[in-house]
């Protein structure tokens, strides 16, 4: 909502405009740190909801948190200040609700609080990793660098995840297309044939009887088929939050024929990844297992990750301590881990390996998407074609009849 203010500078001038924040404690936290002295600050009436920004528009995205991190990293290089970094980014900011948490945390900031807590104050938008990344640098005193590891970290995470997004935009195009079609045939269509198929008295091939009960059913108890697949969505999601389900979850996703190694894969190189960023950007090995253990998103290498770090602590290398689970880490993915100590470039030999797996994650993609697309073609063609011969069937028998 949008605020009336009156406020004196610094030097004494008086000021007087409007601020636009979702409370008046934002509107007062956003005024003051453009260094202004507040003496009136008053509510607009609320405009009609038809003038209102969608709440959807406002949500904070990872192109977002890409471009956030990006930009940093170049003032930060321009030898900016924070306090005058974050306000920059915040002036440029079109969202709202992230254009505040900038300016919070720049208000934080010069209060005396440090970067990385005051990122951690949005535990929704910045995840423990880059809040743990950003530390790391502060303790270092290479937080220029730090940033220009996060931003390429983040880009990267952001082109996967949209890549993935794109495949999956056709298939669920296909899905429902395929599902409007049966909504449509269930009400408009074999409602009447079934109706001319009854007028005539003869008996319907099996085929034709199927697909009617079928429809009738649809049209009858969509309803039931509805409250069945949220009540499934839900059982599912539920169980899944709990630790013993996570874990059955990951574990069974594993296993799984074709998506099992292609899971692998993002895994793999999601841990090659974080310990070459956090290595690079100064972590201790042992805090950058801990940290890429809360950020591989699956609980059997979150597992594997931590007892990793217990035998590095009693020291132990790493390549000896994953070469005991190969089922879960290739012998190429250790063999590059095992150069990388020996040769103390463990950061760069890591890198080589998330290049090596993303390249096989995309070509696997690729191969996937190029697969679906004739299968959900035949199976389309199948659908047509039984729907066809339920419905040609019985007026080719009342024709000769």
């Amino acid at each position: 909502m949008k605020f009336d203010y009156q406020a004196r500078t610094a030097d004494g001038e008086v000021q007087t405009g409007v601020v636009e924040a979702s409370s008046q404690e934002a509107a007062l936290s956003l005024l003051q740190s453009y260094g202004l002295f507040i003496t009136s600050l008053e509510g607009e009436v609320e405009a009609p909801f038809y003038s209102k920004k969608i709440e959807i528009f406002q949500k904070i995205s990872g192109k977002d948190i890409v471009a956030f991190f990006r930009q940093l990293a170049i003032l930060f290089k321009s030898s900016v200040p924070v306090v005058e970094s974050l306000q920059t980014i915040a002036s440029q900011t079109k969202k709202q609700s992230f254009r505040e948490k900038i300016m919070l945390m720049a208000e934080k900031v010069e209060g005396g609080t440090s970067f990385s807590q005051a990122l951690a104050l949005f535990p929704q938008v910045f995840s423990p990793f880059s809040v743990g990344v950003i530390k790391s640098g502060e303790t270092a005193g290479k937080l220029t660098e730090v940033l220009s590891y996060l931003a390429d970290h983040t880009e990267r995470d952001y082109n996967f995840h949209s890549k993935l997004v794109t495949a999956m935009v056709y298939p669920s195009f296909v899905f429902f297309v395929f599902v409007a079609v049966l909504v449509l045939m269930s009400i408009f269509i074999v409602p009447q044939l079934s109706q001319v198929f009854l007028e005539t008295g003869e008996s319907l091939p099996l085929i034709t009887q199927i697909v009617i009960g079928f429809f009738n059913f649809f049209r009858n108890y969509w309803w039931l088929i509805l409250i069945i697949i949220l009540g499934l969505y839900i059982l599912i999601s539920r169980l899944i939050r709990t630790k013993g389900g996570k874990a059955s979850y990951d574990k069974m996703s594993l296993t799984l024929p074709v998506l099992g190694d292609f899971l692998k894969k993002i895994y793999l190189s999601r841990i090659a990844e974080n310990l070459s960023t956090l290595i690079s950007a100064g972590f201790p090995i042992v805090q950058a297992l801990e940290v890429t253990s809360e950020v591989v998103r699956n609980d059997i290498y979150r597992d594997i990750i931590l007892e990793t770090k217990e035998g590095v602590k009693k020291g132990e290398p790493i390549s000896s301590l994953l070469s005991r689970r190969p089922e879960f880490f290739p012998p190429l993915f250790i063999q590059m881990i095992t150069i990388g100590e020996k040769t103390g470039q463990l950061d760069l030999t890591l890198m080589n390996v998330v290049n090596y797996y993303q390249g096989e994650i995309e070509r696997s993609l690729d191969s996937f998407v190029k697969l679906l697309e004739p299968i959900m073609i035949v199976c389309l063609g199948l659908v047509v074609a039984l729907l066809m011969t339920s419905i040609l069937l019985p007026l080719y028998q009342i024709h000769f009849v």
